[in-house]
């Protein structure tokens, strides 16, 4: 069985985010980019499936700037990646536009499990996955803690707000991955100077024939105000007092 795992090019997430002077973005010139950590949890729940044998190929995949071939899509291959995609664009393209661009190459690669990252850090979305469910029309586990490939299923165990949830999904499937999946491997010199060996196939979004026009406008950017100073009370009853003031307690 063949997986499939996006992947996206995302500002590291030890790097503190600058906006633009014009509050147009987030200033990403002369930046640590890296591949959004959600992913590499995908990424190394595709490679176990392989190494344990239920799986026979890992294809990752990404849409963006060229440079993602010698970061993102190179340390894919190093952890264990058997191939990559490459969908050049130097647009930013919205999680729909993400969504049916993959439900192309889908077409295409024909896998039997596409596990992506529940979200990105940079934009938060939390939506790739589901529509591309949608679109492909497969079942969908999302937020998963756990997976479990077995017959023609795979067991998705679930994190929800009430604590776990176990679906049963049949095959093909999307899988999105939480925090508590896996602890993604290093990926370690000797790999990444095997990696480079690995094939990587350029495609550009004219390719499929997508329309990725943005159908959101970002009217402005802002840093998050600083946190005011705290002040110390005597009191429980003065603490009441305050809270009171600011609408808080009743």
């Amino acid at each position: 069985m063949k997986v499939l795992v996006p992947v996206k090019r995302v500002l590291d997430f030890n790097v503190k985010p600058r906006v633009k002077a014009d509050g147009t973005g987030v200033d990403l010139a002369n930046v640590k980019m890296s591949m959004n950590p959600f992913d590499e949890i995908a990424i190394e729940e595709a490679v176990r499936l392989k190494e344990k044998g239920a799986a026979t190929e890992v294809v990752v995949v990404t849409i963006g700037v060229a440079k993602a071939e010698s970061d993102v899509l190179l340390t894919a291959r190093a952890m264990g990646a058997d191939r990559a995609i490459l969908i050049a664009t130097d647009d930013e393209v919205e999680p729909l536009g993400v969504a049916k661009l993959l439900a192309k190459v889908v077409e295409e690669e024909q896998p039997g499990l596409v596990i992506l990252g529940k979200q990105a850090i940079d934009d938060d979305s939390n939506q790739t996955g589901q529509m591309l469910a949608a679109l492909l029309g497969w079942p969908q586990g999302t937020f998963a803690s756990k997976v479990e490939l077995g017959g023609n299923g795979v067991k998705v165990t679930r994190e929800v707000d009430g604590g776990l949830e176990t679906v049963d999904l049949k095959l093909p499937a999307i899988v999105t991955t939480d925090l508590r999946l896996n602890e993604p491997r290093y990926a370690t010199l000797p790999n990444i100077m095997k990696a480079k060996s690995k094939p990587v196939a350029k495609k550009t979004v004219a390719d499929y024939g997508i329309d990725v026009s943005p159908r959101l406008k970002t009217l402005k950017v802002v840093e998050p105000g600083k946190r005011q100073a705290g002040i110390k009370v005597g009191s429980v009853d003065e603490l009441v007092e305050k809270l009171k003031g600011l609408g808080v307690a009743k």
